[in-house]
């Protein structure tokens, strides 16, 4: 009755020949239940409800609607009331909008015309488009609970919604999706370096389209192998890209020089060597401006050919590696100096003489000295040598030193030798013998050549010394010195094996010195045993009985100090040297003159040298 009293309508069923049947229907403030039930009945569809549906419907027909239809009525009238229906089988069921997703909504196959009131779940494919811009554009087009998402990989839209929404959204995306057709074009390059002009290309080619529409975006790739471009892109964009490709692939306009540069003060392979090491340092934006060099030996030269900007910048490296070279002229004083002869000459003259090491040799120099002969001395340097050098006016003390031992017999010169050496190159002087060493010997027993066969070989022994210079300025060198003293203690006869003994002392040192200042390198000791004989005149001469009654042999140990005196000239141009020689025969001769003053005062007894050391100490 309950259905009766709230229905004022009149339903007149026409069967027609098609399958679709024409239903007339008035209704008013009916109650939703009661209008599922009667569409389900209307329909011959199974509608289950598990939820309580509260409210009425008011549907006003002036024409007669199709069956089929009275269920997009029901849908409509339940969506309004945040519900739903899905189809499971045969069945309907009424569920609420928000859970529709989860209800497993029926999946269409892609590509299919979507037709029926119940929402379903398709893909749809988005060919020439970014798929999250597309979906962006119609994604206000769902309905209130329907479901939209992107799959990227794909380009493809996945939508859960009612099947005419699907259908509206599918011809959206149709007009608004370019669908292009993609092509791939190969570019050949032929002048330009390949990854520099890939990374031009790309610049060109995000400049010129949008990389955020798939349509749009050209790719540029690089193939190695082939030496080749790839475009990928609509043919458009794709012809544009190569058009512009073709327009930057041509011959670079590089104005390569070749010039020789000839060296007046280096080595060549020095200079080359140099100058790979800094190129193969450098990074060049195009490889075609990277310079070849190499060096002529026959010549002395360098051989560069390059871009002319380039080349400027070789040459000023070449200009400064073959500025002319600080030479150093080394003045060697070798001198053997003994040690008893040197301390009875100190007792003799009233100076401490027998300390004849290095430092006892400055303590001496420093005191064997005349202070108005030495500032006479000193200002003759200036006055007729100039710049030779500061060091020089404090050396006559020390020569006169050296000279005053040698002249009493207490000291030998061995050797006085100059070597000129180049800024930072090592030079050594080596003075000595050299003497054989048996290395082996053969006996033969045969009767035509009997005997044995000794076999030798040549040992120099002496005094090596190697010197390294390095200029700091026109008024100071670094030398290393290296010193290397070999003696020969035994030649053979006074021991079994009848091969000589040697002995070897080695000296290393640096000293920083101005120019023409004294070093005195010390340290280099010789010991030997020295017999002597004493007998009385006429009677030690008595064959047998002189040699027993009137005369008497001895032993004694001498001791000789090896003392290298070392004086560095720095000359910074070559043409000073012929200079320097001048300068130098002057400076000896103002070395003897201030030594026939010193040593007639020390004969006179003028000179006061022990008393000078004693107010020194004090």
């Amino acid at each position: 009755m309950k259905l009766i009293r709230g229905l004022f309508f009149i339903v007149i069923f026409v069967v027609s020949l098609s399958a679709r049947e024409r239903v007339n229907i008035n209704f008013s403030n009916l109650e939703i239940n009661d209008f599922i039930k009667l569409v389900s009945k209307i329909t011959n569809k199974n509608i289950l409800i598990n939820h309580k549906i509260i409210g009425t419907v008011d549907f006003i027909s002036t024409s007669d609607v199709y069956d089929d239809e009275l269920m997009d009525i029901l849908v409509s009238t339940l969506e309004s009331k945040g519900f739903s229906i899905v189809q499971k089988g045969s069945m309907y069921e009424i569920v609420r909008s928000s859970d529709i997703t989860n209800s497993n909504v029926v999946v269409v196959e892609q590509g299919k015309k979507l037709s029926g009131s119940f929402m379903v779940t398709q893909v749809i494919e988005v060919k020439g488009e970014n798929v999250d811009i597309i979906a962006t554009k119609i994604r206000y087009l769902i309905s209130k609970n329907a479901k939209l998402m992107t799959v990227r990989e794909s380009n493809t839209i996945l939508i859960t919604d009612y099947p005419k929404n699907i259908e509206t959204i599918k011809k959206v995306v149709k007009d608004i999706d370019t669908n292009k057709q993609t092509v791939i074009e190969i570019v050949p390059i032929k002048f330009a370096e390949s990854k520099k002009f890939q990374a031009r290309l790309t610049d060109v080619a995000k400049s010129l389209f949008n990389e955020k529409i798939a349509s749009q975006e050209v790719k540029v790739m690089l193939d190695e192998n082939t030496h080749s471009i790839i475009l990928i892109g609509i043919k458009e964009n794709v012809t544009k890209i190569q058009e512009i490709a073709a327009t930057l692939d041509i011959e670079p306009n590089i104005n390569n020089a070749v010039q020789i540069f000839e060296l007046k003060n280096s080595d060549s392979k020095t200079v080359l060597a140099s100058l790979n090491e800094i190129i193969s340092k450098q990074t060049f934006a195009d490889p075609a401006l990277k310079p070849n060099v190499s060096a002529n030996e026959e010549i002395n030269a360098i051989l560069a050919i390059g871009e002319a900007n380039v080349i400027k910048g070789i040459k000023f490296i070449i200009d400064e590696l073959d500025k002319e070279k600080y030479q150093v002229y080394v003045k060697a004083r070798i001198v053997e100096i003994n040690k008893n002869s040197a301390k009875n000459l100190g007792l003799k003259y009233g100076f401490a003489a027998g300390d004849i090491s290095s430092s006892g040799l400055y303590a001496m120099s420093a005191n064997f000295g005349d202070a108005t002969l030495t500032n006479s001395a000193a200002s003759s340097v200036l006055k007729y040598l100039g710049d030779i050098g500061t060091g020089a006016k404090s050396a006559f003390a020390l020569g006169a030193t050296l000279d005053f031992l040698e002249t009493n017999g207490a000291s030998k010169s061995v050797s006085n030798p100059s070597i000129l050496c180049v800024n930072n190159q090592e030079s050594s002087i080596y003075v000595g013998k050299t003497i054989s060493i048996t290395t082996g010997s053969v006996t033969s027993s045969a009767t035509s050549i009997p005997g044995t066969t000794n076999s030798y070989k040549r040992e120099d022994v002496g005094l090596t010394l190697r010197i390294k210079p390095r200029v700091s300025s026109v008024d100071k060198v670094t030398l290393t010195v290296e010193a290397i003293l070999e003696n020969v203690l035994d030649d053979g006869q006074n021991n079994s094996t009848g091969q000589p003994i040697t002995s070897k002392q080695e000296v290393k040192t640096q000293a920083i010195l101005r120019n023409g200042e004294d070093i005195i390198i010390g340290g280099l000791v010789k010991s030997f045993e020295l017999n002597s004989k004493s007998k009385v005149p006429l009677l030690g001469d008595i064959p047998w009985i002189g040699d027993a009654l009137f005369s008497s042999t001895s032993k004694s140990v001498e001791e000789d100090n090896l003392v290298v005196i070392l004086t560095p000239y720095i000359i910074n141009q070559s043409d000073k040297l012929s200079l320097l020689q001048q300068d130098l025969g002057v400076l000896t001769q103002l070395q003897r003159e201030y030594n026939d003053a010193i040593f007639k005062k020390i004969q006179k007894g003028e000179l006061g040298i022990e008393e000078d050391i004693s107010q020194e100490r004090e």
